[in-house]
């Protein structure tokens, strides 16, 4: 198979304010004092309960920690090797947990039921990330935590799957960083 790449790539209007929302939001390391409301914090996790999933199988739960002696207390979960120290200024910790999913019959019969769940729950992450942009809150997915300790501190059954810790707060510096990101030109084959 030939494929044609033009020689330059056009340029992407970046204007649109989805455009404008992916260009903003930034992996925050650094949060204020300012309190999150309850309110601000469930919309976060209304736009991940909205994201979308194969099948409509939804394979997730949310844990929303949100009281400073709980934060205190799941934050340090997330600092593993000692890194991530920023964790303690966070004002809330959103878990997304996996569930089994349910697959429609004739998927489920050659599928593992849980193949598109990984990919399901990265999509409510991003979700989440970006509904926390769209209302000024910084966010960081932390990729390194202890689960084990965590189930225990939350009182969760051992086969509670967390598979996404996201801490959220308002940024101390909302300056937007310059995205270091491969050209479209490096990534994208068209046919």
């Amino acid at each position: 198979m030939q494929t044609t790449v033009p020689a330059v790539m056009p340029a992407i209007d970046q204007t649109s304010p989805f455009m404008e929302l992916c260009g903003q939001r930034q992996s925050c390391r650094s949060f204020s004092d300012q309190p999150v409301s309850h309110e601000t914090l469930l919309r976060v996790v209304e736009a991940a309960r909205l994201a979308p999933s194969a099948c409509n199988s939804q394979p997730w739960r949310f844990i929303l920690v949100e009281s400073p002696e709980m934060v205190e207390r799941v934050a340090p979960c997330g600092q593993a090797m000692g890194i991530n120290g920023f964790l303690k200024d966070a004002k809330a910790i959103l878990l997304i947990l996996e569930t089994p999913a349910k697959l429609m019959p004739m998927a489920a019969s050659v599928l593992d039921g849980q193949y598109f769940a990984k990919g399901d729950l990265g999509g409510a992450a991003l979700a989440a990330c970006f509904a926390a942009t769209e209302q000024g809150l910084g966010s960081c997915v932390i990729g390194l935590f202890d689960r084990p300790k965590i189930r225990g501190l939350l009182d969760l059954p051992p086969e509670a799957n967390i598979a996404y810790f996201i801490a959220l707060g308002y940024p101390k510096n909302i300056a937007v960083r310059a995205k270091s990101r491969k050209g479209l030109d490096d990534l994208l084959m068209t046919v």
